[in-house]
């Protein structure tokens, strides 16, 4: 398998990974939003807590694909 295949597979799972990120980040944020003034204040924290968490690795996620991404175009 050529370096070239292997970061474009890398790149594919990356994409699930973004996928999957991208969908419980706004799956918490819409649970934030209709949830907010009902929820106990200790469930509001740690949701916000978690979308903050989400949301950088969603950066993160990110960041490593435009990586990948200029390393294939160095190939």
């Amino acid at each position: 398998m050529s370096k070239a295949d292997r970061i474009k597979e890398a790149l594919g799972w990356l994409k699930v990974v973004f996928a999957a990120l991208v969908a419980v980040d706004i799956s918490l944020i819409a649970w934030l939003a209709q949830n907010f003034q009902s929820a106990e204040n200790i469930l509001v924290v740690l949701a916000f807590i978690a979308v903050v968490c989400t949301t950088a690795a969603i950066v993160g996620v990110n960041h490593a694909a435009y990586k990948r991404i200029a390393e294939l175009e160095n190939l």
